[in-house]
């Protein structure tokens, strides 16, 4: 099925009663801060609507579907706008309604997540679709927002309703869930004994709540420092730690560092960093950087800075 196919027709322009308009129900952008609409509420209060909406006449009803311009029509209403200019196209259907919605409406910075991962889980259903390649080319959204969409329709209701609160200051960022996601999904962590999936999520809301994450991104730091445990085979103990972690709201990522492992994980990067330098140092024909004076002089300090470790690792070895 090409993306054309999911198109809708236009009929003509009009004007229609305010009242007489209804939102569309299967709009990603379901959360509406009024803070945000005050520069165009007020515009519209000065010069009214200049841009038409697009709506279609829902045959179930008669009652007119708002497509595009949701924001304009609850301006309209707040300020007493009787009437609104309307562009009307065709009923589409179910799937073409929930296409031209993505395509009409790209995802703003200022966006919440969740209703648009609601909408595109209706898509997946309806298309049996499931292919995010696929599902970013209908939507016209970037395949890695399909990807976080994906990842918060793995939660629970319970916590998709947070993220859905309509009010600003009580609503869940869906940043927190996301960033949580690859460690609630740690294919080890998922075989400690103790771990339940919702119990830790909320834990890690409570932890939020007692600064004991400070930022989203910490997640990062607690993934990483189980992958560290586990690639030194300290898996018992990142278990026990993280179990701590979880249980003391003002436990930091800090109390998951394990300096052995942080250790060997700075050695692999080491090694990493070395076994590229030497390909590119073994690959150099010195007549062809014969004039680089800087290049000849970093090496030559880093020969040198090497050869001091290693008399230092030397003598500690005869110790």
């Amino acid at each position: 099925m090409k993306p054309s196919e999911h198109g809708v027709r236009a009929i003509g322009v009009l004007k229609l009663p305010t009242d007489s308009l209804k939102p569309n129900p299967h709009n990603p952008r379901l959360l509406f801060d009024r803070e945000d609409m005050s520069v165009l509420r007020e515009s519209i209060r000065r010069v009214n609507i200049l841009v038409p909406l697009v709506v279609y006449k829902e045959s179930s009803s008669g009652s007119y579907v708002i497509l595009d311009g949701q924001r304009r029509w609850m301006c309209a209403k707040e300020v007493g706008i009787k009437k609104v200019p309307v562009n009307e196209v065709r009923e589409p259907t179910l799937v073409q309604n929930i296409v031209t919605m993505f395509q009409i409406h790209k995802l703003r910075k200022d966006w919440e997540l969740m209703p648009t991962a609601l909408k595109m889980e209706l898509l997946i259903r309806e298309l049996k679709e499931k292919n995010e390649k696929r599902l970013a080319e209908l939507t016209g959204l970037d395949v890695a927002v399909v990807t976080r969409c994906r990842k918060l329709l793995s939660y629970n209701k319970r916590y998709q309703d947070m993220m859905l609160e309509p009010n600003p200051e009580d609503r869940v960022k869906a940043d927190f869930f996301i960033e949580l996601y690859p460690v609630r999904t740690d294919r080890v962590v998922n075989k400690f004994q103790w771990f339940r999936k919702d119990k830790f999520t909320d834990q890690m809301l409570a932890k939020q709540e007692a600064k004991g994450i400070k930022a989203v991104t910490d997640f990062r730091i607690v993934k990483q420092y189980i992958n560290n445990a586990v690639e030194v085979g300290k898996v018992q103990v990142i278990s026990d730690r993280l179990k701590e972690f979880a249980e003391k709201p003002e436990l930091t990522p800090d109390h998951l560092n394990i300096e052995s492992a942080k250790v060997a994980a700075e050695a692999r990067k080491v090694v990493a960093a070395a076994d590229k330098l030497y390909s590119q140092v073994n690959s150099i024909k010195v007549e062809d950087f014969y004039g680089q004076e800087e290049m000849w002089n970093r090496l030559d300090s880093l020969s040198k800075l090497i050869r001091t470790k290693l008399r230092e690792l030397g003598r500690r070895e005869d110790e």
